[in-house]
């Protein structure tokens, strides 16, 4: 749904390969980085310099990662995804050579064969579903990680409109993809820099059958199409038709926020203040909460909105964001211990003793933006609350003693993620503010 373009790809298939060639593909990851490390112990007994080597090794093992997660699509690709929101959190001579590669995977991916897209097309929407479009792109305008989407016109009312086509055996590829990237967690952590692989892969792998079907995306879109009509910030298409495999939808002009990092800081700011006050608004002005964040669904349009796409996750919630959340923030910004750790064991989140004191003290840098007025986030800050967790996860560190409600799951996740975005955008902005009007129980 946005103005980029992929190049059209020479392979027959979509999601390649069976669970075993799959499988296989996925392993060459810690394979080549084993075999990379040989190499580079050769070149250093040859003379060549340590920090020399090792930037090359992790040149190889970004374009590598690229290749295998990209063309894979699926749950591999979905994976890749979600490290490139993190990439913010890691250390910078690490993040560097995966960064460019890993943004790829948040919007593009090599296309499926035109054939293929009429395959899905005449399953879905009968053999005369061309007529239903007075045009229609064969070229891809975005391809991701279990569809890809077209640019077309409807026939009649001549709209524009996208239409996002599911890659066949995408739901397959997904569990079999995150399954095989849970037992070799191990062998792939160096690659993510330390982040966690088996929690990622498991949440999304939860959410595998919500993602594949369309008709409810098509419904979750509509019913967050018709809460911001007319808004003056925000901007989601209205679902025109939606099968499983088949999700048509008003088109949206725009850029991926993720072009905005080089432009000037006040683009930057604007951009991601809209950014994360649609992921607080969401559940006060329709009852959902977008919990795909990651900037390939967000686009800028030219009236300088915010475009919003993809809604295949989502976490319902009718009442909006749950009040003990902004109480408990409250709780944290005052540096009142007792009351938020009593009001952490009744939401469940503690189930042992805990110092108040401790807990506060570990919980505080994550609230620390709703504490001023206008707070920077940029990759200094997340790095550093990253490697504090690091140092936390001890059997007795407070950080292996807190435990994530199912309820909050996908709220902890957006809460993370959106925090790693922003800070990918270097973005200055009124956190607080944003709290106050849509968190229940944070303005008291």
């Amino acid at each position: 749904m946005t103005e980029s373009r992929v190049e059209p790809a020479d392979r027959s298939r979509v999601l390649p390969e069976g669970a075993l060639g799959r499988n296989a593909r996925l392993l060459s990851l810690p394979l080549g980085a084993a075999g990379r490390a040989t190499v580079g112990m050769g070149r250093r007994l040859l003379g060549a310099s340590a920090d020399e080597v090792d930037a090359q090794l992790r040149d190889a093992a970004a374009d590598q990662l690229f290749s295998v997660l990209g063309e894979l699509k699926g749950g591999a690709m979905k994976f890749g995804q979600a490290m490139s929101m993190m990439e913010a959190m890691l250390p910078e001579e690490m993040a560097a050579p995966f960064r460019a590669r890993l943004r790829q995977l948040q919007d593009s991916a090599p296309p499926m064969p035109t054939s293929r897209v009429h395959q899905v097309l005449r399953a879905e929407l009968g053999s005369d579903w061309r007529r239903q479009f007075a045009e229609f792109d064969p070229r891809p305008a975005a391809a991701a990680s279990i569809g890809q989407v077209h640019r077309a016109v409807l026939a009649g009312s001549r709209q524009p409109v996208a239409v996002k086509v599911q890659y066949p055996g995408a739901d397959v590829a997904l569990a079999s993809d995150l399954k095989q990237i849970q037992r070799l967690a191990a062998a792939v952590s160096p690659l993510t820099g330390g982040l966690d692989v088996v929690a990622m892969t498991r949440e999304i792998a939860e959410r595998v059958s919500e993602e594949v079907d369309y008709v409810l995306e098509g419904a979750s879109q509509q019913q967050m199409a018709e809460a911001v009509a007319g808004h003056p910030r925000f901007i989601v298409p209205r679902v025109h038709l939606a099968t499983r495999r088949v999700l048509v939808s008003d088109w949206v002009d725009g850029v991926k926020l993720t072009t905005l990092a080089d432009r000037p800081e006040a683009e930057r700011n604007a951009a991601g203040l809209d950014y994360v006050t649609f992921l607080f608004a969401g559940p006060s002005l329709a009852g959902l909460l977008h919990a795909d964040p990651h900037p390939g669904n967000y686009l800028v349009t030219p009236d300088n909105k915010l475009g919003v796409v993809d809604f295949g996750l989502v976490s319902r919630l009718p009442n909006g964001l749950p009040e003990p959340m902004g109480r408990l923030i409250r709780h944290a910004v005052a540096g009142d211990a007792q009351a938020m750790l009593a009001g952490l064991v009744k939401e469940g989140f503690v189930r042992e003793a805990l110092d108040p004191v401790d807990v506060l003290n570990y919980l505080n840098p994550f609230v620390e933006p709703a504490t001023t007025e206008c707070f920077r986030f940029n990759r200094e800050w997340t790095r550093a609350q990253f490697v504090r967790v690091h140092t936390s996860m001890g059997p007795q560190g407070v950080a292996m003693r807190l435990n994530i409600p199912p309820e909050y799951s996908l709220i902890y996740r957006v809460w993370m993620s959106g925090i790693a975005v922003l800070a990918q955008l270097d973005v200055s902005a009124n956190f607080a503010a944003v709290l106050r009007a849509y968190l229940p129980g944070f303005a008291g």
